[in-house]
């Protein structure tokens, strides 16, 4: 008797903890649909002759208090690190961008219409751009598309457009 007793609070503890490490915030559950994916992306502009293939991990961070997205572009080329969290004073979804090309980006993050929204201003030297919009959307057939436009050297302009299906085998890659 003392034994099953034991066994079943030690399976209860378990439980209790295992729910405890797929949570997320209120404030961050409305990015559950991305996160614990891993997904391969192919920018609209690529080529056969210049591929540009995307893959980013989406996970939960800092118990559920945070999404961290890491991402590299053709297998470390170029890649970040991104950590979003509720901002309480500003009562938005705030976060930090940091780049391996040197520059980082902090913004607000909110959704309008199930559609993630962003817009992120550049710190450092990003080819001119100073400012980001971006949208981030899960379609019926379960592919993600983002969509970005840059404000560059005074004046907003077409970004990058990139469609991704989730891929587990796809790994991020930092050189």
């Amino acid at each position: 008797m003392k034994r099953t007793l034991v066994a079943l609070l030690l399976l209860s503890s378990a439980v209790s903890i295992a729910v405890a490490q797929d949570s997320l915030s209120v404030h961050l559950k409305p990015l559950a649909p991305f996160v614990g994916k891993t997904w391969k992306g192919v920018f609209r502009q690529s080529t056969a002759e210049n591929p540009q293939i995307d893959v980013a991990r989406w996970e939960r961070a800092l118990n559920g208090r945070a999404v961290r997205i890491l991402h590299s572009v053709n297998d470390g080329a170029y890649g970040g690190e991104t950590i979003v969290v509720w901002d309480a004073k500003r009562e938005s979804l705030v976060f930090s961008y940091f780049t391996t090309a040197g520059f980082f980006t902090t913004g607000t993050a909110w959704f309008e219409d199930g559609v993630l929204v962003t817009h992120e201003s550049v710190t450092g030297d990003a080819g001119g751009i100073t400012e980001v919009r971006g949208t981030s959307a899960i379609l019926p057939d379960g592919t993600m598309r983002a969509v970005s436009r840059y404000f560059q050297n005074g004046a907003w302009v077409d970004g990058h457009e990139i469609l991704y299906r989730e891929d587990a085998s796809a790994r991020v890659v930092f050189r």
